[in-house]
């Protein structure tokens, strides 16, 4: 009996190259269309991280009311009694600018980690593992609209009121606060998982952040002299978080120049004084930049997902 033909040494040698079987990335349009389809699982989460922090609560979501209306009567204290700087209503000044600031750094705080936090569902549930970290931002966001609704209660009760004009861009101003703060948001829980001390270095350089925008002092009677005659005012601004904090006081605080309750400093420069057209402006500007950052953000997330579960 003859032995059986040969194969082919062509088609042989095909069948013994190892195959390499390359996975397709998803395109940003798609994964943001996935992440657009699964916006009540985003939903979900973010009204179960509010159940959680609130668990056993009988006041519930009411103390998110209740602290900030708290700390609100703290500052209305401390700088209107002991530690007068000269700024007068200077806790709405204050408080304006805290409350863009809370729901940056709350977002940030807690999304960093959350992905490390949550490895069991990672590995187990197939689904857009951004959603994790916007979830941290939609909490926060509720918390952030508590908090200026009890800052409208005092302004309204104090019987200050707030640039009407202004109100108009304060939507611009929060979507661009929204779409940077998800977008850094993003970024950070996704290098965390690779980089475990990413989220206590972001509380470090948090504090240093709070520190580079003008919430607790005024820009224009701080910062603003000793850069103007360099002509970089420019850089003070490259916090994009500056700008917002500077909007909503523009809008709560009202004034830009003051007369000081206290000598020897008769007039303070307190906000820019720029016009209705410039401020509309420079949010338009801010909100695509926020926009593209999130686009950005967004594919790099996807590029770094990949591993996840090993890293895990």
């Amino acid at each position: 009996m003859s032995d059986a033909p040969s194969a082919d040494p062509q088609r042989r040698s095909l069948e013994d190259t190892p195959v390499r079987v390359v996975s397709a990335r998803a395109t940003l349009s798609a994964r943001l269309k996935n992440l657009w389809s699964r916006r009540e699982l985003l939903l979900g989460l973010i009204a179960s991280d509010i159940r959680i922090k609130y668990k056993n609560s009988s006041l519930g979501l009411f103390w998110s009311m209740i602290s900030p209306a708290f700390t609100l009567g703290v500052y209305f204290l401390v700088f209107s009694v002991f530690l007068k700087n000269g700024i007068p209503n200077f806790v709405i000044y204050l408080f304006s600018g805290l409350v863009v600031w809370n729901m940056f750094q709350s977002s940030i705080n807690t999304a960093t980690g959350v992905i490390v936090d949550r490895a069991a569902l990672v590995k187990k549930v197939s689904f857009p593992r951004e959603i994790l970290a916007l979830s941290n931002v939609g909490a926060s966001v509720v918390y952030f609209v508590v908090q200026l609704f009890v800052l409208a209660i005092f302004v309204g009760a104090v019987g200050h009121a707030p640039a009407w004009k202004f109100i108009v861009i304060l939507p611009i101003s929060f979507l661009s606060l929204y779409f940077f703060t998800s977008a850094l948001a993003m970024v950070m829980s996704a290098v965390n998982v690779y980089l475990r001390d990413m989220k206590h270095l972001m509380e470090v350089l948090l504090q240093l952040w709070f520190w580079l925008t003008p919430v607790v002092y005024s820009y224009e009677n701080s910062i603003a002299p000793h850069l103007a005659h360099r002509g970089l005012s420019f850089l003070y601004f490259l916090n994009p978080v500056t700008l917002i904090v500077v909007t909503f006081q523009r809008v709560f605080y009202v004034n830009t120049i003051v007369h000081s309750t206290v000598a020897p400093h008769p007039i303070i420069d307190v906000l820019p004084t720029w016009s209705f057209d410039k401020f509309l402006y420079l949010n338009g500007v801010l909100l695509a930049i926020a926009i593209l950052s999130f686009f950005v953000a967004e594919a790099i997330f996807g590029r770094l997902e990949g591993n996840f579960e090993s890293e895990l």
